[in-house]
């Protein structure tokens, strides 16, 4: 019976592939981690190589606190993102109303127009340029971007995120289309908010248009004009005729119709010229981004992976419990079927030899014995990993300290069973228990959210209710 799913947020194959790569990082820089029970689920559910390394690294990233770092690091992603959002809104408004003016003196049609395009070009070629020179390498606003993640997810275990991040995205060069992404985006919503800034300022202010040169005549203008104009004229927007352009070269003209012209020209310019390349370009790193995460795969051959291969798929694998088990290891009785989850479980965890047990247990109830040793624990956590029973009882000897080893395994025996209870044993005759040391088992237990009790769950362990 394969496990659910350890992780309780819903993960993206790419999002799986990232915490699994921060774990490699991670491992890589200050050692491997203590992996036993997430080895030994990993195990239990199956699967290639692959499926059972993420799944380590899933279990080992929500106990560490990188999950809990992932989600911060989510947010601070999209209070980023907001943030730059708000700043490419305004920039774009800024520049319509730099480009217009206040309405008090005419409006050089190409000097307007320079300030609406001439960035967004200068930058889009830059863009073009490093896609095909620069690889995956993070631009400025990408930089940006990853800069401000960090900052705002505050999360010490967010460390690793952004350099796995990275590298998960190099493998398919999506890094080039997630920042492609994010720059045409943001340009996109500035040349909108440009385009609603024109739209309104020229709805409710009287604007006259003008072109000016020294050094070009006015044939070039108009065939300059009407050049740009031809696409935008398809669409429906206006084209200034000849003789029109040539008279806006004196004086900016009094006439509706040629404000009309002007204004409706300078509009297709940068729809045309600005706000669509963005768009279809947006559209295609979206196709291709898509694309690569969809072929997106984990690589086993990578450096610190082909260490956890004999862990995680060790050559003498084989169905059922690996090593021999103890005398008074539990066994499903005859005709039941071990992967079924039903039934129930005693074990005892380092009691006194002296002690008698088991006790008279009821028939179904199973009878793990004693845990003593690290081989023991092993093969019993190995059984259970396999075969979970649906009702769990554990015995410990109060009179012993709760210190972290036995509490560890207690939460690790918990994880294996539907249900756990603890049974705090009563001192043998002739002795007392210590009422401090209890008191420290109940804080213990309360801690790990563990029921427990000082009467004997046998009732509970036949029937499932007391």
């Amino acid at each position: 019976m394969s496990e659910p799913d350890p992780v309780p947020m819903p993960l993206s194959p790419l999002d799986r592939l990232w915490l699994t790569e921060a774990i490699r990082l991670r491992e890589e820089h200050a050692g491997p981690l203590e992996d036993g029970e997430a080895n030994r689920r990993a195990r239990a559910a199956g699967g290639s190589l692959a499926v059972r390394i993420e799944r380590r690294a899933l279990l080992l990233a929500e106990r560490d606190g990188q999950l809990q770092a992932l989600r911060h690091w989510r947010q601070g992603a999209q209070l980023a993102l907001a943030a730059l959002l708000l700043l490419a809104m305004l920039s774009g408004a800024g520049l319509a109303l730099a480009a217009l003016g206040d309405g008090q003196r005419p409006v050089n049609v190409f000097w307007a127009l320079g300030s609406l395009l001439g960035l967004d070009l200068l930058l889009l070629l830059g863009w073009a340029l490093g896609l095909l020179l620069g690889g995956d390498r993070a631009g400025a606003l990408g930089r940006l971007w990853l800069w401000l993640s960090e900052k705002l997810a505050r999360d010490a275990s967010a460390a690793q995120l952004a350099p796995a991040l990275l590298l998960v995205l190099q493998r398919r060069c999506l890094g080039r289309w997630g920042l492609g992404l994010l720059v045409h985006g943001l340009w996109l919503l500035a040349l909108l908010a440009a385009l609603a800034t024109l739209l309104a300022l020229l709805v409710t202010r009287r604007y006259g248009f003008v072109w000016e040169s020294t050094l070009l005549g006015g044939e070039t203008f108009i065939a300059l004009t009407q050049a740009l104009g031809a696409l935008p004229a398809l669409l429906g927007f206006n084209l200034p005729d000849a003789e029109l352009i040539r008279a806006s070269g004196d004086t900016a003209l009094a006439s509706e119709a040629a404000r009309h012209a002007w204004a409706g020209w300078l509009l297709g310019v940068v729809l045309v010229y600005g706000l669509l390349p963005r768009l279809l370009l947006l559209l295609l790193c979206l196709w291709r981004w898509r694309r690569g995460c969809a072929a997106l795969q984990l690589d086993v051959e990578l450096p610190g992976y082909g260490l956890l291969r004999e862990r995680l798929q060790p050559g003498s694998e084989r169905l059922g419990v690996c090593d021999a088990a103890p005398a008074r290891l539990h066994q499903p009785p005859a005709g039941s079927h071990a992967r079924d989850s039903q039934g129930a479980l005693l074990v005892a965890v380092e009691l006194d030899p002296q002690r008698p047990w088991p006790p008279a247990l009821p028939q179904g109830i199973g009878d793990a014995g004693v845990i003593d040793s690290r081989e023991q624990r092993q093969r019993l956590l190995e059984q259970l990993t396999r075969f979970p029973p649906a009702r769990l009882a554990i015995a410990c000897d109060p009179r012993r300290s709760p210190d972290r080893g036995s509490l560890a395994l207690l939460g690790e025996l918990a994880r294996s069973a539907g249900s756990t209870r603890v049974w705090l044993l009563p001192a043998p005759p002739g002795e007392s228990l210590d009422g401090a040391r209890l008191g420290d088992w109940h804080d213990a237990l309360d801690q790990l959210h563990l029921a427990h009790s000082d009467s004997a769950p046998l009732r509970w362990l036949e029937s499932g209710h007391d």
